[in-house]
């Protein structure tokens, strides 16, 4: 499943209008039509009321189709045109027209008769937002934004199904600008919209689902449009690593975890456990020699290298250390734990030179002490993985996090192609970009994952999957998806508070037991 931008779904409704020959209208009727069967199917009240909100643009008039048919079903709504009739254009006046000679009722809310407004609003069971769509650009001006608020006042008492996207939403990027419709369900037309997954959308969008209006998806191809995927367990189902059942410890990967410091010692056996959780047949895991004793004691599963350290980080002889070692490993996570150091920079630069083109996961602070190191990213014959958070994307590109996340797809994309890597810009819906400009989007996340440890795991899983022989692009949506589904289930019996790494793994067997 795609996600759609405004400019996205322009280009599918004008090709479906001119080129296929639906006219505007007709998707119209389709919306509205998919609208109610959607709202009645939402309420198991025999005789709920209902109330339609409608303004401006092609929202309002779908809002017009959903009334229309609500009474030809025999429910009552309460029906509010929230804008001057003389604006009313295109195709949603076609509609106005069509409700006009059906003699329905239809209130006129001006500013002065909110009072009544909020009158009406009190008698019903559900209300219908369909006052602005997708092509809101900045505030919502008033009166409409008085109305919003009044909405929201019921948001925990009444049923608020949105049309296509909550108003107030900007379709494109999530931002919230003053105010938007707190919905309780959003019914999106032909794709969920980004919005749905950045920055304040997801916390206006309620339960959202996508429904038919005779615009075919397959456009998508024919007009080339570059747009992210949704992923979805399907998508997951087709992606995991096959197991072959007489498979051994050598069929399925061998993953080498280098980090930790002396400050940081749960960090790279929180990411060695996910490459084992996920299925790896050998793990190894090379840390500064400060802290063997110490790990190796409580973690007898994994293989170790302890390494040459200086103040309790990596010091450069470990780089020499490994030197002719490395070519047995199948993918490497770099960073967990590791800590900054003033020799990090050619410490890492040595250790790319190294490598033989295996898969590299980097992670932390070795994201930090590559900044300034692209050009070794850019050189690497291998597939390179960032798992970036937005600090450390925003450190990556010198800029700020607010910048970040207003511009999480776009970011993404450019930073992915202009340095020929992969990328995992985490977050609360967490995207993927990769070398050759796919993009995706994990619908999947929690708070219960803001938590130190939780980066590490994902970062585990990463390479434990790539290790087993499937595309980098594969594992990576597996493990996001599977990390934050672990993370939303284990928070249902723990609390948003008391989800920590070692019950994220716990999560991650459960939901790998639940897919196979």
């Amino acid at each position: 499943m795609y996600v759609a931008g405004q400019k996205e779904m322009q280009a599918m409704d004008r090709y479906t209008i001119e080129k296929i020959g639906l006219p505007g209208a007709v998707l119209m009727e389709n919306a509205g039509a998919k609208m109610v069967e959607e709202i009645v199917a939402s309420t198991s009240q025999p005789h709920p009321q209902i109330m339609v909100l409608i303004g401006s643009g092609n929202n309002g008039g779908d809002g017009f189709v959903i009334a229309r048919r609500l009474f030809d079903l025999g429910f009552k709504p309460i029906v509010c045109l929230l804008i001057d009739p003389a604006r009313i254009r295109g195709d949603a006046k076609v509609h106005w027209n069509v409700y006009k000679n059906r003699d329905f009722p239809i209130f006129h809310i001006e500013k002065e008769h909110l009072d009544k407004l909020q009158n009406k609003m009190s008698e019903a069971d559900i209300i219908v937002d369909a006052i602005l769509g997708t092509g809101i650009k900045g505030a919502v001006r008033e009166p409409l934004a008085q109305i919003i608020k009044m909405v929201n006042q019921h948001a925990n008492k009444k049923m608020i199904i949105s049309v296509d996207i909550p108003s107030g939403v900007a379709s494109d990027d999530g931002s919230v600008e003053g105010v938007a419709i707190q919905a309780t369900k959003t019914i999106s037309f032909v794709f969920p919209k980004k919005g749905f997954f950045l920055q304040a959308g997801p916390q206006y969008i309620g339960v959202w689902k996508t429904v038919d209006i005779s615009v075919p998806p397959s456009i998508v191809g024919k007009l080339g449009l570059n747009m992210p995927k949704l992923i979805t367990e399907s998508l997951i189902q087709a992606s995991l690593p096959k197991r072959p059942i007489n498979g051994h410890k050598g069929t399925f990967g061998h993953v080498l975890v280098l980090g930790g410091s002396r400050s940081f010692i749960g960090a790279p056996t929180f990411a060695a456990k996910a490459a084992l959780f996920g299925g790896a047949g050998l793990v190894s895991l090379a840390i500064p020699e400060t802290i063997y004793e110490i790990v190796a004691s409580q973690h007898p599963e994994f293989l170790y290298l302890p390494l040459a350290e200086k103040d309790g980080h990596f010091s450069c002889e470990a780089v020499t250390q490994l030197s002719g070692k490395l070519p047995q490993y199948d993918t490497i996570v770099i960073g967990p734990g590791m800590s900054r150091f003033s020799e990090g920079e050619k410490w890492l630069e040595d250790l790319f030179n190294e490598l033989q083109g295996q898969s590299v996961v980097v992670d932390a602070d070795a994201l930090f002490l590559l900044r300034n190191q692209m050009d070794l990213i850019r050189a690497y014959k291998g597939d390179v993985i960032f798992t970036p958070h937005p600090g450390e994307m925003a450190n990556l590109l010198n800029c700020s996090i607010k910048d970040v996340e207003e511009k999480r797809l776009e970011i993404a994309e450019s930073f992915a192609r202009d340095n020929r890597l992969y990328l995992v810009l985490k977050g609360h819906r967490t995207i993927i970009a990769t070398p050759d400009g796919n993009m995706y989007i994990n619908p999947h996340g929690h708070d219960a994952l803001g938590k130190g440890g939780s980066g590490d795991v994902l970062a585990g899983l990463i390479a434990s999957f790539s290790a087993q022989a499937v595309t980098a692009e594969s594992a990576i949506i597996t493990a996001t998806y599977l990390h934050a589904k672990s993370g939303e289930d284990q928070a249902k019996t723990l609390s948003h508070y008391g989800v920590t790494p070692p019950d994220l793994l716990e999560g991650v067997r459960r939901q790998l037991n639940e897919l196979t």
